[in-house]
């Protein structure tokens, strides 16, 4: 080439500002550890959406109920409570008529929440599912009948649990959308950590920054809320895990036990059917889910909620649950008792005995539920669980709009790639 056809070349465009991919200076188990979040983060998202919202409402769910159902209470009158066996009597007349006592027209339960409280009379329908006869215990009188799988409550359970899809369907979603949920929080944590413990770093990581930008703010409310909350999210969220994987609760009972096996959160106890070749021991009981009632209201002094299921076969036991407590379920006991001989038949379940006498990994798993909705602390603990609830629903959205800015910065990105300019008339000269 000349050096008169140098002379000629066109210079070649300079681009205005060449946008240069930056080198990561992060480690391969921070790049791995964002990858996790990222990814895991989008594919749980809405399932974590949906269980948290729906947790937040099921928080306040008796209190709720005490405002809006007014047939749980009665006024207390200074009088004996009609027996179980005339409340399933009346019960049964009421809701099946000339069938009442027949299969499949039978009350299985009733249950004396307290002295201002309705009875509540159960059974299952093969239609309508499980079926609650509320009553007056001091004069009889049906209160309201109320198919449970209709309430509001339990519509919202429901989708906590299940996502409102069949169980065996919905619930190993649920229940593997938390596990993620868990390992979110982990990785969510490790990118959250401060590099070093400059003021910039540490006002970044504990404060949002509120006169911001939308993005600004929408990331601080993703990282900083997300780190204020993790504890609390990390309890709710493996004790939510304890109703999905049976390895959960004995895991758990294991490790808090140093080692031991879980006994059976609930059994199967029968009477001893060979009474039944002696009749005159028999007859002399007429009704020996009354007489079982009548002892425990004795010993109980009348005071707490107690429940006494019917013995539907000959071989079934009585049932007896027992709380003192109302508004927590860990001080539960149930007790089981011959329906012929009366006897309290022993069992080794973990509720089978006194909330005191149980061992401390015992009454972990019994708070289990408890600690899950926050009842464990009262209202203030439910109202912490809401609150953490509530976050961990925006978490999926932040972090999703977090995302997606990146996403659309980079595609803005390269398209203001620079493109080398070459006149077309040199070109042609060549």
């Amino acid at each position: 080439m000349s050096d008169t056809n140098v002379a000629a070349m066109p210079a070649i465009k300079k681009p205005a500002k060449a946008v240069l991919k930056k080198k990561s200076n992060k480690s391969v188990f921070c790049r791995i550890n964002d990858w996790l979040h990222l990814w895991l983060g989008l594919t749980s998202g809405i399932i974590v959406f949906i269980v948290s919202v729906t947790g937040c409402i099921y928080a306040f769910e008796k209190e709720i109920r005490s405002v809006t159902q007014p047939y749980q209470f009665v006024t207390p009158q200074d009088k004996a409570y009609i027996s179980p066996s005339v409340l399933k009597s009346l019960a049964e007349k009421h809701q099946f008529g000339a069938k009442a006592g027949k299969p499949g027209s039978v009350i299985q339960g009733v249950q004396y929440p307290g002295k201002d409280k309705a009875a509540i009379a159960t059974y299952r329908d093969k239609k309508t599912g499980y079926m609650m006869i509320y009553m007056n215990p001091y004069s009889g009188e049906i209160v309201k009948v109320k198919a449970l799988e209709k309430d509001f409550f339990r519509i919202v359970l429901m989708g906590h649990f299940n996502l409102w899809l069949p169980r065996d369907v919905g619930q190993p979603i649920v229940s593997w959308a938390v596990l993620i949920f868990v390992v979110l929080l982990i990785t969510g944590l490790v990118m959250w950590w401060p590099k070093n413990l400059k003021k910039a770093n540490v006002d970044k990581s504990f404060k949002i920054k509120w006169k911001a930008t939308f993005k600004r703010v929408n990331y601080d409310l993703h990282n900083v809320l997300g780190f204020y909350v993790v504890i609390g999210a990390l309890i709710i969220a493996i004790t939510g895990l304890y109703f999905g994987f049976k390895w959960v609760p004995k895991s758990i009972y294991w490790v808090a036990s140093g080692g031991k096996t879980m006994p059976d959160r609930k059994g199967k106890f029968t009477s001893d059917t060979t009474v039944l070749l002696q009749p005159i021991a028999a007859a002399k009981i007429t009704s020996p889910a009354d007489t079982v009632w009548s002892r425990l209201y004795t010993q109980y002094k009348g005071q707490g909620s107690l429940q006494i299921q019917f013995p539907l076969t000959k071989s079934d036991a009585i049932t007896a649950t027992y709380n003192s407590q109302e508004g927590t379920f860990y001080k539960s006991l149930t007790r089981y008792f011959d329906q012929y001989t009366l006897k309290e038949i022993k069992a080794n379940t973990i509720f089978n005995k006194p909330y005191e006498e149980s061992n401390a990994a015992d009454k972990l798993i019994r708070m289990n539920y408890d600690i899950h909705i926050g009842a464990i602390g009262g209202i203030a603990g439910k109202s912490l669980a809401f609150l953490i609830s509530l976050i961990c629903a925006s978490l999926p959205v932040t972090g999703f709009i977090v995302w997606w800015g990146k996403r659309k910065k980079k595609s803005k990105k390269q398209k203001l790639q620079p493109k080398i300019a070459v006149d077309k008339s040199f070109v042609t000269a060549q």
